[in-house]
């Protein structure tokens, strides 16, 4: 049997999202109290949140949405990591549990070698389309011969 470098290269990017996302829910939360939210997107789901993000910076700006919406189309998956704020008063420890996933779930993608990027657009483009619950932030993972996140030109 011969697996492909597509192939291997789709199934480690798979691999890669979920266990970020197992990273994401196993990080440190404040009080013990887990408020995490996670979803990968793939194929035309990814597609879809391109599309919102695109309109998104088409809409009402800012035009970087546009940019950022192209990094989600060339991205081989997209991870969700958001946070349910049910509590005013604990907002500050969730948005602080919130940054723990991420850094845990893109360190969890460094170590694997998988290239990624923080994108609060994504996130924001994910929040309208009510694909999971609270305040979330998209994280497109890619594997290609250079990090396509690396050379994005600031608008």
């Amino acid at each position: 049997m011969i697996i492909s470098s597509e192939d291997a290269e789709r199934d480690a990017v798979l691999s890669a999202a979920r266990l970020m996302v197992t990273a994401a829910r196993t990080a440190p939360k404040a009080g013990g109290r887990d408020s995490i939210t996670t979803a990968i997107l793939i194929g035309d789901d990814k597609e879809k949140l391109a599309d919102e993000l695109e309109k998104m910076g088409k809409e009402k700006g800012p035009k970087f949405f546009i940019r950022d919406a192209q990094n989600v189309r060339d991205a081989d998956a997209i991870v969700l990591i958001g946070v349910k704020i049910e509590d005013e008063s604990r907002q500050i420890m969730k948005l602080i549990d919130l940054g723990i996933a991420i850094g845990s779930a893109v360190k969890t993608a460094s170590i694997l070698n998988i290239d990624n990027r923080i994108m609060f657009s994504a996130g924001r483009a994910a929040e309208k389309m009510g694909i999971i619950e609270g305040k979330i932030q998209g994280i497109p993972l890619s594997v290609k011969g250079k990090n396509i996140f690396f050379d994005r030109k600031p608008i």
